[in-house]
């Protein structure tokens, strides 16, 4: 079983995953133009903004090519466009603490200051949680088809057979009256 053949092409997940993949695309490829268009130095440490962040060069280069990568997920869409973006994610987080720790060091190639950083982990933070939207829950629906591949045999019996239901669907019986007094 694949989880990719789970999920239908029309499904409100792969939309959600697909847009956000697109506007954080678009926006990361319009950053990088900016900064190609403005004839930053390739390896320039002096501080020039583009749209109120630091950058030279290079960093228009990297924002280009994540953006692409963003939009070929967008364009794949479904389970793709989802883990291109828990993976862009996750690397524009480590990247703010990498480029934090690197701060006025002559390793800041990407001329990053204190404002890139903040938007390499509030960029992240958001591209990934895109990505995690309705896959990584503890409460996911019965019919959302990450609960059903976690869950085969409920799904081979059926969603409202009482005994498929995991524990965190089910009514607490602690403390609860079960039926009349």
């Amino acid at each position: 079983m694949n989880l990719s053949d789970e999920l239908p092409v029309d499904h409100r997940l792969a939309q959600v995953y697909r847009w956000s993949a697109s506007l954080c695309g678009v926006a990361l490829l319009v950053f990088g133009c900016l900064g190609l268009a403005d004839g930053l130095a390739f390896f320039s440490t002096d501080g020039e903004r583009i749209a109120g962040l630091s950058s030279n060069g290079l960093l228009s280069w990297i924002s280009i090519v994540t953006a692409l990568a963003l939009i070929a997920g967008a364009v794949k869409g479904g389970n793709t466009a989802s883990t291109v973006n828990i993976v862009v994610g996750t690397l524009f987080v480590l990247s703010g603490f990498v480029n934090l720790a690197l701060l006025d060091s002559s390793a800041n190639v990407l001329d990053f200051r204190i404002p890139n950083v903040i938007f390499s982990f509030l960029m992240g933070l958001a591209i990934a949680t895109f990505g995690m939207y309705g896959r990584v829950s503890g409460k996911l629906p019965l019919d959302n088809p990450y609960w059903r591949h976690r869950h085969p045999n409920a799904v081979a019996g059926g969603p409202t057979t009482a005994g498929a239901l995991p524990p965190a669907h089910r009514v607490p019986a602690v403390g609860l009256p079960t039926g009349p007094s």
